[in-house]
């Protein structure tokens, strides 16, 4: 995710972020004027085209593809969200409700919960990677067992794996009382409730935007920005490069950023901030196991959040 720190440096951004695009119509408005201005472009019928009619249907277009966009991102933000809250909630539920019964080995209860507690970070950082199409071995196996780690390279879905695990531990603490049956309920919820969250962002990330509808605005952009320098030539003259490209990055840098927030776990700079979102579950569930020795946060590094 772009984050910059101040406003000068949102404006190069912003204008680097179309580049190439922006320099390619630049020179073609310019030779546009060149060839209107040695006779070769003098025809009446480029007075009457309608930019304005055609400006106005083209943003309608880009604007309602840029919506559909924003959306998706929006609510990959959103179960990331709820992700965090019900990580938490986890969290305080194992490390506060469960007990140790009188029968259990010393020291067995805490292992099971920082158990619980590690296959929850985990499962958040397995489910980062399984979303980025990324190899997860790398992130999980500080909380996992090497034997773990094997059983694991044989699954399929590795987070859903893991909450397996995760239930199976459930279900042998409260058959040896060390929660009784409403614990259980609100600590399967919980579970149930990232689940969801997990299911919700795995739609967005194997359901890709219509190709068609995403090809028409970029299409109409680029047809737009062909014809908007012909019709500015005979009444702005030599300023019809600063016209049309004014107008032209405008839509060229609309029709970028709908394209860039289609897909927000693609593993690029346009992301919501995944790393950054899990190095904080970790953080603050092994904080509720007591630990000190921490990893610091995530912080934006020359203005990206990953």
């Amino acid at each position: 995710m772009i984050a910059p720190q101040n406003r000068r440096r949102l404006m190069l951004l912003t204008v680097r972020y179309i580049g190439w695009p922006l320099v390619v119509l630049l020179v073609y408005d310019i030779a546009v004027v060149a060839a209107y201005k040695a006779g070769y472009l003098h025809w009446a019928a480029l007075n009457q085209i309608p930019v304005s009619l055609l400006g106005s249907v083209v943003s309608i277009l880009v604007v309602f593809r840029n919506t559909t966009s924003y959306a998706r991102w929006w609510e990959s933000r959103t179960l990331w969200g709820s992700i965090v809250n019900n990580s938490r909630s986890w969290g305080r539920q194992v490390t506060m409700t469960m007990r140790r019964p009188t029968d259990a080995e010393p020291g067995e209860a805490e292992a099971i919960k920082k158990k619980l507690i590690y296959y929850q970070v985990a499962w958040a950082h397995a489910l980062r990677q399984h979303l980025r199409r990324l190899e997860p071995w790398s992130e999980i196996e500080s909380f996992l067992s090497s034997e773990e780690i094997t059983r694991l390279r044989k699954e399929k879905n590795i987070p859903v794996a893991i909450q397996q695990w995760q239930t199976a531990i459930l279900c042998d603490a409260l058959s040896r009382g060390w929660i009784d049956s409403m614990q259980w309920r609100a600590m399967d919820e919980s579970l149930n409730d990232l689940v969801d969250a997990q299911g919700g962002a795995e739609r967005i990330k194997n359901t890709p935007m219509p190709r068609l509808y995403d090809y028409l605005p970029q299409l109409c952009v680029q047809i737009f920005c062909i014809v908007l320098p012909l019709a500015m030539g005979a009444s702005m003259g030599w300023f019809t490069p600063l016209g049309s490209a004014l107008v032209g990055f405008i839509f060229l840098a609309l029709d970028k950023i709908g394209r860039d927030l289609e897909d927000p776990f693609d593993n690029s700079i346009y992301d919501i901030p995944l790393t950054s979102i899990t190095r904080t579950i970790e953080i603050n569930l092994r904080q509720m196991l007591g630990e000190t020795d921490l990893p610091e946060a995530i912080t934006p590094v020359k203005d990206i959040l990953w």
